[in-house]
């Protein structure tokens, strides 16, 4: 059968580039057999060669472009288009170019079927064989033992998941437009399942695992059931789960070398050699130079999507061999590229943060929160900790470190980074922060303070010399000192302005004193009737716009009183003024570090905080509640095409509209970018949670009329309910982001049939 299809195709070829030979052109004739497209090295393949081969379909599922063909015993992947109608065992006619990846695979631009057949022949594989990727692509037949059974819904369809365990390790498999009445039947059973052999791989194309791609239920069989039902099992208690842990680890060493970017005596070492990183765990403790090369030995393993070292030995080669760090942005570690390697990115410092096990500091980089991170020593190690580094606030920074990823599977779309950092000194100032910075205010606020002290002083001393009355002049004295305390301690606002009242009447020789506020409050003690004295108003003059309100004295027509009233009330304009802006800056910096400047609704440090103290009181009270995690989609596109201000603009209408679905017991936060979350505190029952989500989903239903646009928005959500779904509050985001990412992943399919 080999013959007549490669003649085929070679006829087909002359055809699809005669016109261009007759035109005077030269293509290059393309590779017309699977065979010589496997053999080409990844090099030759990155050069986008033309191909047109005959193969058989092992796999491909209407709706998704992935498509995996065979001839013989040679097999290869072929992104395809979504509108195919192709199953198992089908002939076709493959075009298309070349490209490199983890292994060659094509870029298909026509696949053509000729007729049904039958699918090539499995070959038996040993999990041996899946690992080395030694039948990469192929149809094969293997024997394992279920050890989760899950239902899915993958493009629209129903699918069953699955957990293998082989003679050797686990393997996952997709099992399409699969639908068990009861998946707890197939837990523990001994299978047998054919499929085309796939791969997981994490963002820079390193294969972490296998996944099974299989068309359907009938290529699984149950070779033998269990001895017990799961549904049968007897209850264990909570703490005696691992009385049944049972692993045989055959896993073999193995040894690598590169150059020490990161160590953490204790805990973990980083290597890179050229372009790749890779993170070891190890208990080794003794000195190592960054920037001396040092080969390791340990056991392969995935943590988070990312290949790393475990239980390694560390041996340094005492040979310097520094790594220039990769200058990059923001959005190039987000895509996970770069898990690992030793990068330098700049941005302005946010904010520093000193915590008991690490100090953070968060630095806005082209509208990306990225979090550089110096974790502290081990505890138990005798090394001293150095003073935190103090950086201004809103200065320029270069962050060099180690990018760290949440998750480093490609598929799982923008990873979630840190950059972890050596030392503090990793941290480089390149620029001062604006004049216009919180640092600055607050120096602004204690000259004023020092100003009124001095005033305070002044008037203190000439009415001592004055008045010669020293009990007097220190009872004065103390009241003043007391306000000017209390101003800067944040003492409550009503307080401090009584206390002003007071120590007027009390230079006044009891005259009533009192205090009108610009919002209609009133302080102090106003006579009900002040005919026959002098009233004296003075304003509370604000220093950067509108007058705060009055204060005014009612004083006897004659007498000294009469006489000190305008410079007494004027001493005490300038301490009301002081008052009311420094309790306004205190409150405008706390509501700055609780909520989001652009949006006004509660930032990440707020939700974390509100989370944890739910988690206390429900796990306190015996009591549920929600968490409803909202990623936007296609905002990327939204910033790219209309600019950041339009984008800025969205999200406010999105919150907006997401404030009047939920109750006013809710929490709406936006944790960073397009990222928000809702903390439904009063959730009894999942049916609460759901309507909410389904209320959010539905207000993105109308366009968004932003500067003369009409922009369609939606967003992916999901949901975790306390404490069904986690139990601290990583699980929770952990659980919600999940769904979130299950309902993006669908959506997307959807919308690509």
């Amino acid at each position: 059968m080999k013959n007549p299809n490669s003649a085929f195709v070679i006829i087909l070829c002359a055809a699809l580039f005669g016109s261009a030979a007759a035109a005077g052109a030269s293509p290059p004739t393309p590779l017309n057999s699977l065979a010589a497209v496997q053999a080409l090295s990844n090099a030759e393949a990155g050069k986008g060669l033309a191909v047109a081969f005959v193969a058989t379909v092992t796999y491909y599922k209407t709706g998704d472009v992935d498509l995996f063909v065979q001839d013989g015993d040679v097999a290869i992947y072929v992104e395809t288009t979504k509108d195919k109608h192709l199953t198992a065992g089908d002939r076709v006619i493959v075009r298309g170019t070349t490209r490199a990846c983890f292994r060659p695979e094509v870029k298909g631009h026509d696949v053509t079927f000729l007729r049904h057949g039958a699918p090539p022949q499995a070959s038996a594989a040993n999990f041996r064989q899946l690992i080395r990727a030694e039948l990469d692509c192929r149809r094969v037949t293997l024997h394992a033992i279920v050890r989760s059974a899950n239902s899915v819904i993958d493009g629209g369809l129903n699918s069953v998941y699955l957990q293998l365990l082989m003679d050797g390790g686990s393997i996952d498999a997709e099992v399409l437009d699969a639908d068990l009445a009861n998946l707890s039947d197939l837990l523990d059973a001994e299978v047998e399942i054919t499929g085309a052999v796939a791969g997981r791989f994490d963002s820079r194309m390193q294969m972490t695992g296998i996944l099974l791609e299989v068309n359907s239920l009938s290529d699984l069989k149950i070779l033998a059931r269990p001895q017990t039902l799961s549904g049968s099992l007897p209850i264990t208690p909570l703490d005696e789960i691992l009385k049944t842990y049972d692993v045989q680890d055959r896993t073999k060493r193995v040894r690598v070398r590169g150059t020490i970017t990161y160590y953490r005596p204790g805990s973990a070492v980083v290597l890179q050699d050229g372009d790749k990183g890779l993170w070891i765990m190890t208990q080794f403790e003794k000195p190592l130079q960054i920037g001396n090369r040092a080969s390791a030995s340990g056991f392969p393993d995935v943590r988070n999507g990312s290949l790393t070292l475990t239980r390694a030995n560390i041996r340094s080669e005492s040979v310097s061999s520094p790594i220039t760090p990769l200058i990059t942005s923001a959005e190039e570690l987000a895509t996970g590229e770069h898990a690992f390697d030793l990068v330098s990115v700049r941005g302005r410092l946010l904010m520093a943060i000193r915590e008991a096990a690490q100090d953070e500091y968060v630095v806005l980089s082209d509208g990306h929160l990225i979090s550089a991170v110096y974790r502290h020593p081990e505890r138990g190690m005798s090394v001293e900790l150095p003073p935190m580094r103090q950086v201004p606030v809103g200065s320029s920074v270069r962050m060099t470190g180690i990018c760290i990823l949440d998750n480093g599977d490609r598929f799982q779309g923008s990873a979630a980074f840190e950059v972890l950092l050596r030392s503090s000194n990793d941290i480089a100032v390149i620029g001062k922060p604006s004049p216009l910075s919180v640092h600055n205010l607050l120096l602004v606020v204690g000259l004023l303070l020092v100003i009124v002290f001095g005033i305070g002083v002044w008037g203190w001393l000439t009415e001592r010399r004055a008045r010669h009355e020293t009990a007097k002049s220190a009872i004065l004295e103390q009241r003043r000192s007391r306000i000017l305390v209390d101003i800067n301690g944040g003492r409550e606002l009503a307080e401090v302005l009584q206390q002003i009242t007071d120590l007027v009447s009390f230079l006044l020789q009891g005259a009533p004193c009192w205090c009108n506020i610009s919002d209609g409050t009133q302080f102090g003690s106003r006579p009900p009737n002040v005919t026959g004295m002098r009233v004296f108003h003075t304003e509370i003059a604000g220093r950067s716009g509108s007058a705060h309100g009055s204060i005014s004295a009612a004083v006897k027509a004659v007498g000294k009183a009469a006489k000190d009233g305008t410079s007494t009330l004027s001493v005490a304009a300038e301490l009301a003024t002081l008052a009311i802006e420094g309790r306004r800056l205190y409150s405008d910096l706390i509501h700055r570090s609780e909520f989001d400047l652009l949006t006004d609704i509660h930032n990440r440090f707020s939700f974390e905080r509100r989370l944890d103290s739910l988690i206390e009181e429900a796990t306190t009270n015996v009591r549920t509640f929600g968490l409803i995690y909202i990623d936007l989609d296609a905002f990327k596109q939204i910033n790219d095409l209309y600019g950041h201000q339009v984008g800025d603009s969205y999200l406010q209408s999105v919150v907006l509209r997401i404030k009047r679905q939920i109750r006013p017991t809710d929490l709406l936060a936006r944790l960073g970018g397009d990222e928000f979350a809702v903390l439904v505190e009063c959730a009894d029952n999942d049916n609460a949670l759901e309507e909410i989500a389904y209320r959010v989903n539905r207000c993105f239903e109308d366009p968004f009329a932003i500067e003369g646009l009409n922009l369609s928005g939606s967003a992916s959500i999901g949901i975790a309910a306390f404490p069904d779904d986690g139990l601290t509050r990583d699980d929770l985001l952990n659980a919600a982001d999940a769904a979130m990412y299950l309902s993006k992943r669908s959506k997307r399919r959807i919308e690509a049939v």
